[in-house]
């Protein structure tokens, strides 16, 4: 299970030098992103720096696809269960294919507008000019290492976030 590190660096270079020096630690490039206002991002970042995707799309579409799919797979097995519906097996697999095709669809389109977990959560920081560092990392001990050469870097770190929560 990967854990996930925030800093806050109040400029775009201090930023880069810190996610050169997670890489320089051993972190992976795709487990790590830099996040900051819009701005900034289109027009001082470079793309591989930035945080893969802005929204919640993806992960919204998948909940749809299995929330949806899910809720077919009941309707069949209710219209099976009824005798007068008389609906047979291959029925069901079409409810849970119409299921999941229409929740990870109708899923995806909200999820096109919601901002990622990380713009979300941190969003004061980013509206004040703010850069963020964000790493993903398993091994404990390297994110460890990986931390405090981005702390050393010149960032702050901030206490992780959860949907309004902090831990």
């Amino acid at each position: 299970m990967k854990t996930r590190r925030v800093f806050s660096a109040p400029d775009l270079d201090t930023a880069e030098n810190a996610l050169h020096a997670a890489l320089h630690m051993g972190i992976r490039p795709d487990h790590a992103a830099l996040v900051g206002r819009a701005e900034i991002e289109m027009t001082r970042m470079q793309d591989d720096e930035k945080e893969g995707s802005p929204t919640d799309f993806i992960p919204a579409a998948l909940r749809g696809l299995v929330g949806g799919g899910v809720v077919g797979l009941a309707i069949g097995l209710i219209g099976m269960a009824v005798p007068a519906a008389g609906i047979p097996m291959a029925a069901v697999l079409l409810c849970v294919l119409v299921g999941a095709t229409v929740g990870g669809w109708a899923a995806a389109l909200a999820g096109s507008s919601v901002p990622s977990e990380v713009r979300r959560d941190y969003h004061g920081e980013i509206d004040a000019g703010q850069v963020l560092v964000v790493i993903d990392e398993a091994d404990e001990a390297l994110l460890e290492r990986a931390s405090h050469a981005v702390a050393a870097a010149g960032t702050r770190p901030l206490r992780l976030v959860h949907h309004g929560l902090l831990h």
